[in-house]
């Protein structure tokens, strides 16, 4: 009976190990370092020293340089150096904030004012966002910010969820659309913020088109707030995920007028044509993560939405 019993016990121990999960944290995931910049804006609009963040092991960059991601973090930001007809500026809605004994990452939706010796006097309306890849500076105009953005990063695995902490303030206020150019426009409906992974089976044809495959999907958008720290999955389904009981249209195959851009063989920026669902079982080679504040259209949102986020990992 006794060495009954102990199989029994170490047949169920097995079972449990074998389906025993495992959290792996993302590189500087945690937040806790960040580095900062210090950008010199140009005299026609004011001259200011602007402080950009970026996620990176921690330390202080001065002078107007283009930034690229340092120590090994994969993370980019929708902070940036922008050079535009010679004007120099800056742009930061992506924050280091307290948490417990550390820092997290607060996005926010603001308003980035540009003032030029009375003559322009322009509000642009920005969310912050964070993503696995790499910002191309200085930015150098304003159209189709995708186009700036090097968008994921080489992965094979398959986890089963991402998995994060936040909290969330949406406030009471019109969704608005403000590029700087013409009048502010107010939008119906009310903006959400957003966090997804994609993950995408790569490849590029003998014209340095790169094409891809969606593997696998975790996308979710949050429209109340949430005043407390909390612990949250998205979780990750595979293949065709159109038929799916919790399928959202949102989740779907990114339009090519809303194309990413990463950069081919050759160095070149250019976009990613994600034109099918692969197959269930399929191994992805690459991920992409994003986190915004926002989930419109560029230069639309809520201004003073704000979402923090800490301790991002992968479940397997």
């Amino acid at each position: 009976m006794r060495k009954t019993l102990l199989l029994a016990a170490m047949v169920c121990m097995s079972l449990a190990s074998a389906h025993a999960e495992s959290v792996v944290p993302l590189a500087f995931g945690n937040f806790d370092q960040w580095i900062t910049r210090h950008i010199k804006e140009s005299a026609i609009i004011g001259g200011a020293e602007k402080k950009l963040f970026e996620v990176g092991p921690t330390r202080a960059i001065s002078g107007n340089k283009a930034y690229s991601n340092m120590g090994g973090s994969p993370w980019a930001t929708s902070n940036v150096y922008a050079k535009v007809a010679g004007v120099v500026k800056g742009s930061n809605q992506v924050y280091p904030d307290r948490h417990g004994n550390g820092y997290c990452a607060k996005l926010t939706t603001q308003y980035e004012h540009v003032k030029a010796l009375g003559i322009i006097n322009m509000d642009v309306l920005a969310s912050g966002t964070m993503f696995l890849g790499q910002m191309i500076e200085p930015v150098s105009s304003t159209k189709n910010p995708y186009s700036k953005m090097n968008m994921g990063v080489p992965f094979t695995k398959r986890p089963t969820a991402l998995q994060f902490e936040y909290k969330l303030t949406v406030p009471k206020g019109q969704r608005i659309y403000s590029s700087g150019f013409g009048s502010k426009k107010n939008l119906p409906g009310q903006d959400y913020a957003e966090v997804f992974i994609l993950l995408q089976r790569r490849w590029e044809d003998s014209k340095g088109i790169i094409h891809a495959a969606r593997v696998g999907t975790g996308r979710q958008r949050f429209g109340s707030s949430v005043p407390n720290w909390t612990k949250h999955r998205i979780p990750i389904w595979y293949g065709d995920i159109t038929h799916h009981a919790g399928y959202q249209s949102y989740m779907g195959l990114i339009p090519q007028e809303k194309n990413y851009y990463a950069k081919n063989s050759k160095g070149k920026l250019v976009p990613i044509i994600e034109e099918e669902w692969d197959d269930a079982n399929a191994t992805p080679t690459h991920m992409v993560i994003m986190i915004s504040s926002g989930c419109g259209t560029a230069y639309t949102g809520t201004p003073g939405m704000a979402l923090w986020v800490d301790n991002v990992a992968l479940v397997y």
